[in-house]
């Protein structure tokens, strides 16, 4: 039995400072990544993965809400 990654995971804005929760984002079926994201109420955009550290920095540098885990 695999290990479901969390729903949803809390950060620290690095903007306010204030509580961010992030929640698991539906684009990757793959087992490589799960990307999370959220919004802090001041508007900053926060930004999380965890998985395979290739995949993770390539989500992490796109800035994209888009991204995709492409396979090579």
């Amino acid at each position: 039995m695999r290990n479901k990654p969390a729903r949803t995971l809390t950060f620290k804005c690095k903007k306010c400072s204030k509580p961010v929760t992030v929640f698991l984002q539906k684009v990757s079926a793959c087992s490589h990544i799960q990307p999370y994201q959220g919004i802090c109420s001041c508007g900053e955009v926060l930004r999380h993965a965890t998985g395979q550290r290739d995949a993770v920095e390539s989500y992490l540098a796109s800035g994209d809400a888009g991204w995709m885990h492409h396979h090579h």
